[in-house]
Formats: C-alpha cells, sequence, structure tokens
C-alpha cells in the first residue's frame, strides 16, 4: 500500500483553469478524485487549509483533514506535523510543490511528488 499525504491548496492551484472563482467547486472536485485514486491500494491523507465541516473524516483508505489553525502554511504544518508523528514517514509520499514543504517533507524521510504532475496522474 502507497500513503499520500496531499497539500489540496498546491494541488489546485497547480493549473491556471479557473479554480480562483470558485475555490470551494474546485476542491470538492479534487477530493472526489483523490476519493476515486485511494479505492486503489493507496492510503490518501489530503490536508484543507479551509473547507466545510462535512468534507473533514475517514472513508475507508481516503481521509480529510482540516488544518487545526488558519493562515499561513497551516496545512504545511499539519503535513509536517503527521509526518513527525508517524513511525515511518519514509513510507509516505507527500503531493506539493511548495519548496520549503518539499524540504521540511524530505527532512523527515518522506519522498515529495510536485502538484502538477500528481494532478495529471489523477486526470483531474
Amino acid at each position: 500500500m502507497r500513503r499520500w499525504l496531499v497539500d489540496a491548496s498546491n494541488v489546485v492551484g497547480s493549473r491556471p483553469d479557473g479554480w480562483w472563482r470558485d475555490r470551494q467547486g474546485a476542491t470538492a472536485r479534487l477530493l472526489d478524485a483523490l476519493r476515486e485514486f485511494a479505492s486503489g491500494d493507496d492510503d490518501v491523507v489530503v490536508v484543507l487549509d479551509a473547507g466545510p465541516e462535512e468534507w473533514v473524516g475517514r472513508d475507508g483508505p481516503f481521509e480529510v483533514v482540516l488544518a487545526p489553525r488558519r493562515g499561513r502554511d497551516a496545512a504545511d504544518d499539519e503535513i509536517v506535523r503527521r509526518l513527525d508523528a508517524d513511525a515511518d514517514p519514509s513510507s509516505i509520499r507527500v503531493v506539493t510543490s511548495d519548496a520549503a514543504l518539499a524540504e521540511r517533507a524530505r527532512a523527515r524521510g518522506a519522498d515529495v511528488v510536485g502538484a502538477g504532475a500528481f494532478r495529471r496522474q489523477l486526470g483531474y
């Protein structure tokens, strides 16, 4: 099983497709694509900066979490916190194109996958 930690805002923003006109709709479409992706041998945790509480929770191999605080780097900090709490962070792939988050994730032993490449893999 592959394990993923996804920086949702980074993936949504990786392609200029008008997402800024409807951030919530763009995030909902990403969650749908990730839910389908997680139905295979992949465990996916997606971290949101903001969003409705009804999106939060685990459904089998798919989990949506809201960063526990708002503001700059809130989701990044939650991703790093989860890596720090994991017994085997080297088994996790972090999806982001944020250079600072990528550096923090690699320092903890995680692999990093670019948001744009991952988005293309999803077909989203």
